[in-house]
């Protein structure tokens, strides 16, 4: 065992794989199809760069794909199922749930399940939306979420944020309510403190914020019932050579803050926590059920 090794395995390496002009901050940026094919083409290589990560680790992750890229790149779905990954949703489109009604939200995600099953050749039964858009006013989606079969999301951040979060959410996994329907939750690491949650599982928080924060906020939820700590990540958080996007002050430098340290800092995560996928601790949890919180959203 490696020293100082946590011995809990229920941490979840996951990694959001979009290419960098679909982030949110970027919605209203107008971009080339030169330029969107260049950024596709550093998201497969920062992508295939994390596949080696996790490999020379032995580390299984999962990664929540949006399903145009399992039409546009299907050879790097296949690479991602081969390595014994997790294939998750991360919508067709990127399109954040609050710019979408049920009926468009149904048809987004079918076609993003469709496209990653056919390519990946494996179920796909986790979500996470585009911006953590599941919020209060987006909480009939956990009904289209269980009525097409997934059996979890990790779209509820409990935090404050001026673009997402339900901050009354549980910390721990629960089963999440919408207006009829309810689906196991696994929301992302928070540390508790100073009276909030502090959000430190990954993103801008990962660059920003000492190492330290993380390591915290792991330990912290480690000692809850049920214990998980989801961590997230994305490919283009780890390219530090990618043209800048056109971007106002503030979310530039909200997206490219410490890009430069994403990769050694992963490394020692990687090094540190063993790790799980998403739906190996979603088997286990939901082989108890019964014992699961279950709040309305």
């Amino acid at each position: 065992m490696v020293p100082g090794i946590e011995v809990n395995q229920n941490i979840v390496f996951s990694f959001d794989v979009e290419e960098h002009y679909r982030i949110e901050a970027a919605a209203n940026c107008s971009t080339k199809e030169e330029t969107r094919q260049l950024y596709a083409d550093r998201m497969v290589r920062s992508t295939r760069t994390l596949l080696d990560l996790l490999a020379e680790q032995n580390r299984k992750a999962t990664f929540f794909v949006v399903g145009q890229i399992a039409e546009s790149h299907p050879n790097l779905i296949r690479e991602i199922v081969s390595g014994g990954h997790e294939l998750a949703s991360h919508s067709y489109a990127h399109t954040s749930i609050r710019r979408l009604e049920a009926k468009s939200f149904r048809e987004d995600l079918r076609k993003s399940k469709q496209a990653l099953e056919q390519v990946g050749g494996c179920s796909v039964v986790g979500f996470r939306a585009p911006t953590f858009s599941v919020i209060r006013p987006t909480n009939w989606a956990l009904d289209v979420l269980a009525e097409e079969g997934f059996l979890y999301d990790s779209s509820i951040y409990p935090v404050h944020h001026d673009r997402y979060g339900v901050p009354e959410a549980p910390r721990e996994p629960f089963l999440a309510k919408g207006p009829k329907e309810k689906i196991l939750e696994l929301p992302p690491v928070t540390w508790r403190k100073f009276g909030q949650n502090l959000p430190v599982a990954g993103g801008g928080y990962f660059r920003l914020f000492p190492l330290a924060f993380m390591r915290r906020g792991i330990a912290q939820t480690l000692a809850q019932t049920p214990s998980l700590a989801m961590l997230y990540f994305h490919p283009w958080e780890f390219d530090s050579q990618q043209p800048k996007l056109a971007l106002g002050r503030i979310s530039r430098w909200r997206t490219y803050v410490g890009i430069k340290k994403s990769i050694p800092r992963l490394r020692k995560l990687l090094n540190r926590y063993p790790g799980r996928r998403a739906i190996d601790v979603v088997n286990d949890l939901l082989q108890s059920s019964a014992s699961l919180k279950q709040f309305q959203i």
